[in-house]
């Protein structure tokens, strides 16, 4: 399996917040620029937490 089998997650949103996310992609500004080296399984690590990161700042809370 080469490196080129885990797509980017990429919308071309490129805008980091005040914590340096991606508001587009949900990655850090450090995961942005790692993701060209990283393995697969680094790749797919980097998603999830992305992924997480998603669903926290679109979770609804009720007080």
């Amino acid at each position: 399996m080469s490196t080129d089998d885990v797509k980017s997650p990429c919308i071309s949103i490129c805008a980091l917040d005040e914590n340096d996310i991606c508001m587009g992609c949900y990655r850090s500004a450090e995961e942005i620029t790692d993701w060209f080296m990283a393995t697969d399984e680094q790749k797919h690590e980097v998603l999830r937490i992305a992924d997480e990161r998603r669903q926290a700042s679109t979770t609804i809370r009720l007080m």
